[in-house]
């Protein structure tokens, strides 16, 4: 993992904008129903950055109901990465498929956007939103399946520390076909105790 000084933020918990946990140069938060303009707009410049990995929504409508379902929570939690001097959006970090009881798992999916692209916010995002969910919503485990071509998010994992554990065939529908993809994960016992 990347090493960083995150804290908990002590702000109100009603402020929308107050972070779960920051490091030097981001924090990380919930999403917000207000946040769908300016996520929109950057999902919209990173088209030609997503594809075709992956589709977040880029209009007002869909954001709605993507977020919508983030905010309700149950069986996933919503991260927006956010950078700290300007509190402008860098990416984000959903762990879906949340399962409690013996197994306390869930799956990461994420998305930088193009203006934070290749200056290390991810990196240090994914870093708080791993201890977040291990020692916060205390988890055990946590996969990102990734497909084989996707260098970048496969570079991203390695570097938090995530280690490949096996391929999936056939696993996941997207664009159209069912598409293989490489499993990496860590535990809360992979993890420092700090």
């Amino acid at each position: 993992m990347p090493d960083s000084t995150d804290s908990t933020d002590s702000t109100d918990s009603t402020d929308s904008t107050a972070h779960l946990a920051e490091g030097p140069r981001v924090g990380i938060r919930p999403f917000t129903h207000a946040d769908g303009p300016e996520f929109t707009m950057r999902a919209r410049e990173s088209r030609e950055l997503h594809s075709p990995w992956l589709f977040p929504p880029t209009t007002d409508e869909a954001y709605a109901v993507y977020a919508g379902a983030l905010i309700e929570g149950g069986a996933r939690a919503g991260f927006l990465v956010c950078e700290r001097d300007s509190g402008a959006i860098a990416g984000f970090i959903n762990i879906n498929n949340i399962v409690e009881g013996a197994f306390r798992c869930g799956a990461l999916g994420y998305g930088a956007f193009a203006h934070a692209v290749g200056r290390g916010l991810m990196s240090e995002g994914l870093g708080l939103v791993t201890r977040y969910a291990f020692d916060v919503l205390e988890l055990h485990r946590l996969e990102i399946n990734v497909q084989p071509l996707n260098t970048a998010s496969i570079a991203l994992a390695r570097r938090c520390g995530y280690r490949l554990e096996g391929f999936s065939p056939d696993f996941l529908h997207i664009d159209g076909a069912w598409r293989d993809h490489e499993r990496w994960a860590l535990t809360a016992t992979d993890q420092p105790r700090r």
